[in-house]
């Protein structure tokens, strides 16, 4: 049996529907990201595979929740049944499990080994640079959150409101990602994402307050 390909079937089936700031392309993203980083930082490839295309399927029930349910421990629980299907030890199972429910940066978890924290740059890559940006905007789209938000109290706006938008998602948690990397690769790319991302914003303030 093809255990990746098995995984990515259901997978797949599993983000049918899914909206598109958190559908199968960002988790083939994060895929591709995970190998590339976790072959350079010499990384058990298995595991990041794994954990890499499960990381998100809890996400459908944080959207449903509206916030209320964490997307990272609700995925872990739900690929530990998944992966008792296959033929994997009790030890890999619980590597990949560790990887999925610290991968989150809003939770109070950490990364301990090296494929989850290179599995938490993986996902966090994909929130920043210009793929971050379009994600942002997206997923403000899909809560009916506005264009653009510069002037308000970012300490009293609310995730999924109107007020939810991508330069509150940029104040809130992107321009912070950079400091947050654990691999050393993962904080090269991060500093070029992050530097075009920043660059982005205040392009886009100075568009909104008329000054280009």
């Amino acid at each position: 049996m093809n255990i990746v390909a098995e995984i990515k079937r259901e997978v797949r089936a599993l983000l049918n529907g899914s909206r598109g700031s958190h559908d199968w392309e960002h988790t083939e993203r994060v895929y591709r990201l995970a190998l590339h980083i976790g072959k350079k930082e010499g990384a058990l490839i298995e595991i990041i595979t794994l954990s890499a295309l499960l990381h998100d399927i809890g996400r459908s029930c944080e959207a449903e929740s509206r916030g209320k349910v964490c997307h990272a421990e609700k995925g872990a629980e739900m690929a530990a049944h998944l992966l008792k299907k296959y033929d994997l030890n009790q030890k890999k199972i619980d590597e990949i499990i560790h990887c999925i429910e610290t991968h989150r940066f809003r939770n109070n978890k950490h990364p301990e080994s090296l494929e989850a924290q290179v599995l938490f740059d993986a996902d966090k890559l994909d929130s920043i640079g210009a793929v971050g940006i379009g994600r942002a905007f997206l997923f403000a789209g899909e809560v009916g959150a506005k264009l653009h938000n510069k002037n308000v109290d970012i300490l009293n706006t609310k995730s999924y409101s109107e007020e939810d938008t991508a330069y509150r998602e940029y104040m809130v948690k992107l321009r912070y990602i950079k400091d947050r990397m654990c691999t050393n690769e993962g904080k090269r790319l991060a500093f070029e994402r992050h530097m075009f991302m920043e660059n982005f914003f205040i392009r886009l303030n100075q568009e909104v307050d008329g000054i280009l």
